[in-house]
């Protein structure tokens, strides 16, 4: 089975309605500062552990750049160790909120200006969590992919060999389908629905594509 492009498969995904119980465009906090903590605590652990740090995080009154930039590392390491890596993630926060504040000023500003490149040259950010910034917090046209991308082109026998190359096969079916306003929501929605499919739909890291085989055959 071999899928045309991105938009085919954008298509299917929306037709399993697989982000039904999930905010509108997936992460939660959508366009806020949260967005970007989470961000860094999401690597390498489970979501469900970072919601226990961002609830510790918001209790304590540390969910904006400001108030992490003036916070003591011994107290942040505590308040996210639910997300593992914590001495590293807690200094990688803290530097990275004082460069925002130094950079930008504020949030809002950061959101509207900052560029990939920026984000790419802090400690502690690679592709992903850049483009899951770009994405969910800053409301821009990135397309993030990750290991679940992976698997679920794996099993239509795709293979790609670097991140940005996975990135560009998503990205070029879908953006011709949708105008500047409407690609950022587009792309938030496509990488949240590939995630919540694998999620429902593998077995360690086999994909089963059954259920989207049976989808594609009721429509055509």
């Amino acid at each position: 089975m071999e899928l045309q492009d991105s938009w085919e498969l954008f298509s299917t995904l929306e037709r399993l309605y697989l982000l039904e119980n999930s905010p509108p465009l997936w992460w939660p906090s959508y366009g806020t500062f949260e967005v970007v903590v989470g961000a860094i605590l999401t690597q390498n652990t489970q979501w469900s552990r970072v919601e226990n740090s961002l609830d510790n995080l918001r209790n304590n009154g540390l969910l904006s750049p400001d108030a992490l930039a003036h916070c003591d590392v011994e107290v942040l390491m505590e308040l996210i160790r639910p997300s593992g890596l914590f001495k590293a993630k807690a200094q990688n926060l803290i530097r990275l909120s004082r460069a925002m504040m130094d950079d930008f000023g504020d949030f809002e500003t950061f959101a509207l200006s900052v560029d990939r490149d920026w984000l790419l040259s802090q400690k502690g950010i690679g592709p992903e969590s850049a483009d899951s910034i770009l994405c969910y917090a800053c409301k821009r046209p990135a397309m993030v992919v990750d290991s679940y991308t992976a698997r679920l082109l794996n099993a239509f026998g795709y293979e790609f060999e670097s991140y940005d190359e996975l990135q560009e096969w998503c990205e070029v079916g879908v953006r011709t389908s949708f105008d500047e306003v409407q690609l950022p929501a587009a792309y938030a929605r496509f990488h949240g629905m590939i995630v919540e499919y694998v999620k429902r739909n593998s077995k360690g890291k086999v994909v089963s594509i059954e259920q989207i085989l049976l989808i594609q055959k009721v429509l055509s």
